[in-house]
């Protein structure tokens, strides 16, 4: 087998002895015109060379020839020992800490085959050379750098690291970086416990979940792919471990804007700044450095339900410091403030009696709020709607996005408040009342609702008028409306007073029937003596029917015969009374058992001092014994 060529073996002959080649005209046999030849050598030797050397080759002819013969077979020899020591060389570097260059030969669902120009290939994890999105990064024939790794590779292959390897590449920046305090760029691969792996040239770190931002940040997949600047915090050059952190480096770069704002910070200042985040109550501002609060009532002169309304984050905005608190670093924020406030001359744009439109934006169980322009609200109170008492809430007149046309009632710039009316663009049904029901008149309607004072029956669509219980009936003492009307029937009563200006409306069942009492006052005077049931007693006296539907009253004082003995008033008692009062107008009667004794004995006074005969005088003096006998037994 040839091991080499004749370059190769030239290359091997040119350490060796030099000897003469005989010339093409020679034989083989000229041994003399060689021996010659080296005897001319030796006759002007250098004076360097040694004179016996032409003697000794002369004689060592036969031995010279034979060393050329054994040339090829030595020349293999050194051929083979070069290579194995140039094979082991190369393994023994794969074996050393440093890093090769090998080319990709394939990739295989686990494993990418490198050549390394050892005996064997070399075997490194897929994983190590995928990108964020799990491509590879290398195809066969690529060039990749790598390095010997530690752990048990499958049979006849050597175990690899490329990831080893570019650590190793790029250790020398990321240790210039870790001295210096200087930031060096990190790609984020992929989410881990407590954090995130990053590449840095190729070497990889982690990244605590603690210092990847100035706050906690709940969703750290979403940062796969992206390029980040880190700053080195933890080396291990031993272990191959690197701790980096992007909160370091925000937190450097939020003090030296705090600083350059701090400077400008005042209260009154108008400054930008960039909306961080939102809350149900207002804004954070970050103004360079410094958050500001910019609450929901300093957005807007108008109404805002939540600060979205008006800002979203990420928007840059201008904002009006309000007040700094400089030794707790708390910013108050105005967006209001860059704008004239509307309610200073609100009461010269909307004057008393003027007729405006709005947009409702809220309804509540007292009205409704109309916007009349940003800032600028008025409200219609539920009594200011409608003309009629029955509405039972707002929303069944107006609902929130509606149009509305309003009149202007009050305003009070002080207290930013503006009193609206809805009912008065329209005509005033009370206003009227008068022409159409005249007090006396005879109406009809039904009985909308009972109360414990009346009655309230519906004459016309939103005119409802009261039935006091005490006009119900002329006989009856109602005590509850429910006694004499239902819900819902339908009743004639007579108008009896009209408020226009208070919408009241007086009206009377009872005054349908004959007045009893009207009657009553007619044909009785004081000093009648009538005959009367008790129906009720009271700690004072009793009440007296004395007539249908009329009653009087006995007062205690009231209630003694003729004997000066007090008498026993009972319901369902009957006695005779006579009547020693008398007010038509608050239909009162007072009665009295005490006069009707006083005037039985004056009448029997005044028949014994004038009597008209014998016979006719005791029969007049005992009936009227007999008549005294009477009533004190039924006293």
């Amino acid at each position: 087998m040839t091991l080499y060529d004749d370059s190769t073996a030239r290359d091997f002959d040119s350490d060796a002895v030099t000897v003469s080649e005989p010339s093409a005209g020679s034989s083989e046999g000229d041994t003399p015109s060689t021996h010659n030849s080296l005897s001319e050598t030796a006759e002007t030797p250098h004076s360097d060379q040694k004179p016996a050397m032409s003697s000794t080759a002369t004689e060592d002819k036969p031995v010279a020839s034979a060393s050329a013969e054994e040339k090829p077979a030595a020349a293999a020899d050194d051929f083979a020992s070069a290579l194995e020591t140039f094979t082991t060389e190369a393994e023994e570097a794969v074996s050393e800490d440093r890093v090769i260059k090998g080319t990709v030969l394939k990739l295989t669902d686990k494993h990418v085959v490198v050549d390394i120009g050892a005996k064997s290939e070399g075997m490194l994890p897929l994983s190590e050379v995928l990108d964020h999105e799990g491509k590879a990064r290398f195809q066969p024939g690529d060039e990749i750098d790598v390095m010997r790794d530690k752990g048990e590779a499958e049979e006849g292959y050597i175990n690899l690291s490329h990831q080893k390897a570019q650590r190793l590449r790029a250790w020398d920046d990321i240790e210039a970086a870790y001295n210096e305090k200087k930031p060096i760029k990190a790609v984020v691969i992929d989410r881990i416990k407590g954090g995130l792996t990053v590449d840095i040239a190729g070497a990889r770190a982690f990244l605590p979940g603690s210092q990847v931002d100035l706050r906690p940040i709940r969703n750290l997949d979403g940062m796969k792919g992206t390029t980040i600047e880190v700053a080195v915090i933890k080396l291990n050059k031993k272990r191959g471990n690197i701790v980096v952190s992007r909160k370091q480096l925000l937190e450097e770069e939020q003090n030296e804007k705090k600083s350059k704002t701090l400077e400008h910070l005042d209260e009154g200042a108008v400054l930008t700044g960039v909306v961080k985040n939102l809350t149900e109550y207002g804004a954070f501002v970050d103004m360079g450095g410094i958050d500001g609060l910019l609450h929901i009532t300093d957005m807007s002169w108008g109404r805002l339900t939540h600060p979205r309304d008006l800002v979203n984050v990420g928007d840059q905005i201008q904002v009006k410091v309000l007040k700094f608190d400089k030794d707790k670093q708390r910013v108050s924020l105005g967006f209001k403030q860059l704008t004239p406030d509307p309610w200073l001359d609100a009461e010269h744009r909307y004057p008393v009696g003027a007729h405006v439109s709005g947009r409702v934006i809220s309804v509540t169980d007292y009205g409704a709020f109309v916007e009349l322009e940003q800032g600028i609200e008025g409200l219609v109170h539920v009594s200011e709607m409608t003309w009629s008492k029955r509405m039972k809430h707002p929303s069944k007149l107006v609902n929130v996005g509606d149009e509305v046309e309003c009149v202007v009632l009050n305003v009070n710039p002080t207290e930013r408040r503006i009193s609206l009316g809805m009912r008065q663009l329209a005509t005033n049904p009370w206003d009227s009342l008068h022409e159409k029901f005249p007090v006396g008149q005879q109406v009809e309607g039904r009985v909308r609702n009972l109360t414990d004072f009346g009655a309230f029956i519906e004459i016309e669509d939103g005119i409802d008028g009261l039935v006091h219980v005490s006009n119900l009936s002329w006989t009856k003492r109602v005590k509850h409306p429910s006694e004499v009307l239902k819900k819902g029937d339908r009743v004639k009563a007579v108008v009896l007073a009209i408020e226009p200006d208070k919408r009241r409306l007086s009206l009377g069942v009872k005054q349908l029937q004959p007045d009893v009492w009207e009657t009553f006052f007619q044909q009785h005077h004081i000093g009648d003596v009538v005959h009367g049931k008790v129906l009720r007693v009271a700690t004072f006296g009793a009440f007296v029917e004395i007539a249908e539907g009329v009653e009087g009253l006995c007062h205690n004082s009231e209630a003694v015969d003729g004997n000066g003995q007090q008498v026993h008033l009972e319901p369902g008692v009957e006695h005779d009374f006579k009547i020693i009062k008398m007010n038509p107008e608050e239909k009162k009667v007072g009665l009295s058992i005490r006069a009707v004794g006083e005037e039985a004995s004056r009448s029997e006074v005044e028949a014994y001092k004038h009597p008209v005969s014998s016979s006719s005088t005791s029969s007049t003096i005992g009936e009227l014994i007999s008549w005294k006998r009477a009533g004190g037994e039924n006293n």
